[in-house]
């Protein structure tokens, strides 16, 4: 198949083009910015894909401009969409990457596709929008929507906090400053993730939603405790108010039954060997100096 990929220079593209081409599949990068709607189309067009997954967008819940995230995850999403709907012959399948921060502080855990989302940051209100926008192309296009609960993995950016605090343990800085360390979530593994798209790929059904969870919520102490136990170092843990939200999800983990019964069940690795493939990888990257 040939699959169109967004976003293949952020890190979920990075391992899903690795597990597309593991899969035979040929596979091609939008380059145009999608932005720019004339330049998607003309490379939506001389690509002509049979798969489509769509992960470029702004992806930081605290990003300081609600501008560029709906310019990129709303109207980015509109243009590429637009160009498909234009082709001659339509995909076979669309997957639209959205995020489970939609559902915002749901009271009913774990989440399943039935409930309400009521997002609570910019970040997830772009992401909600551009579901919604979608209803206009469905006669035309068979979209699918994938809301990822929270994932990491090696190549993941320290922005995020497991890799920040990965990377603190790597380098054995003396002292970690974080946010809420109790907020509950789904730490699981890009992997894994990236399986479910190329398996949503082949059996998602078009116009359905999917969690893609494992309802195993941790604590960031949790994450800690594994650190130091992997490392045999722990620094000293200092809360800084600047990190702490006001519209904080406190809870967030998903119910995997819906996609599983469209996919299968999905491998999904312990955190602990989650977190010692992130650190591993880390300790190789350094300088020697750095590393002992």
């Amino acid at each position: 198949m040939r699959v169109l990929l967004t976003g293949t220079s952020g890190f979920t593209g990075r391992h899903l083009a690795l597990a597309v081409q593991a899969a035979g599949h040929e596979w091609h990068g939008l380059e145009a910015d999608l932005t720019d709607k004339d330049a998607v189309l003309a490379e939506v067009s001389a690509y002509a894909p049979e798969w489509v997954v769509h992960l470029a967008a702004i992806s930081t819940v605290t990003h300081p401009d609600p501008n560029a995230l709906y310019g990129v995850n709303l109207f980015g999403t509109l243009n590429l969409l637009e160009a498909l709907s234009l082709q001659p012959h339509a995909p076979q399948k669309i997957v639209l990457a959205s995020s489970a921060y939609v559902y915002g502080n749901s009271p009913v855990l774990p989440i399943d596709e039935t409930v309400v989302p009521a997002p609570v940051n910019h970040y997830a209100m772009s992401k909600l929008a551009m579901e919604h926008m979608t209803a206009p192309y469905r006669e035309r296009l068979p979209i699918v929507i994938a809301r990822p609960f929270n994932y990491t993995g090696v190549w993941h950016d320290e922005r995020f906090v497991i890799p920040k605090i990965v990377m603190h343990f790597a380098r054995r800085d003396a002292q970690l400053k974080l946010g809420n360390i109790h907020v509950l979530r789904e730490y699981n593994d890009v992997r894994t993730v990236c399986e479910a798209y190329l398996r949503l790929l082949q059996y998602g059904e078009a116009g359905e939603v999917y969690n893609i969870c494992s309802n195993r919520p941790i604590a960031l102490q949790k994450v800690i405790d594994i650190l130091a136990e992997i490392s045999g170092y722990r620094p000293e843990i200092k809360i800084n108010p600047a990190l702490l939200r006001s519209t904080e999800i406190h809870r967030l983990c998903g119910s995997p039954a819906r996609l599983e019964a469209c996919v299968g069940p999905l491998h999904h690795p312990a955190i602990d060997e989650t977190l010692r493939w992130m650190y591993e990888a880390a300790r190789a990257e350094m300088p020697e100096t750095e590393a002992q």
